[in-house]
């Protein structure tokens, strides 16, 4: 299984829809960088935030998970309190291929703010917009700027063909738009 490269990335982009919209070159001025890069792909997060919240003294539960957990933002930039935790998606659309999986890692501007940016892997034939998770392990409030760069995508193609891919299993996150919630 190999990483894949920039030139990868560009082909399968261009011509099988792979990201959506696509940047074709890292864009940094005055903003956290985005875009293609050498061997992965940097990735914005939209205006869409879930900041998770304790006013109601609500539990979190993946198997009944309770809307009053969260506050929903739709905003240029998302305060995450102290210790706290937000959902937010990409603005880009991904559509997987069969023979490839992909990683996902925090940009280092935010984890040296305390920013931890945990998404779980994107499986062959998946597609969607990325739910992403934003952990503020800080014990301060922290922003993070939507439609700028939050994360890193990474392409691992295997040495062959799965077996069974996400779209095959009809797996409950397909084809996901805006910020999703745990489903069971």
């Amino acid at each position: 299984m190999g990483i894949m490269p920039d030139t990868w990335i560009r082909e399968m982009a261009e011509t099988k829809g792979m990201i959506e919209p696509f940047v074709e070159k890292q864009q940094r001025q005055g903003v956290i960088s985005y875009g293609l890069s050498s061997y992965g792909y940097d990735a914005r997060v939209a205006d869409e935030f879930k900041i998770f919240t304790n006013v109601d003294n609500a539990i979190v539960d993946p198997k009944e998970f309770d809307d009053s957990s969260f506050v929903d933002r739709k905003v240029d930039v998302c305060i995450i309190p102290p210790n706290s935790f937000a959902l937010a998606r990409t603005v880009e659309y991904f559509r997987i291929p069969r023979d490839v999986l992909v990683i996902c890692l925090g940009k280092s501007t935010y984890a040296r703010c305390g920013l931890i940016v945990n998404v779980t892997p994107l499986e062959p034939e998946w597609e969607g917009h990325v739910t992403l998770e934003i952990s503020n392990t800080t014990p301060l409030p922290a922003k993070v700027y939507a439609n700028e760069g939050l994360c890193q995508f990474l392409f691992l193609k295997g040495d062959s063909v799965c077996e069974t891919s996400y779209a095959d299993k009809s797996g409950k996150y397909m084809g996901q738009k805006g910020v999703t919630l745990p489903r069971l």
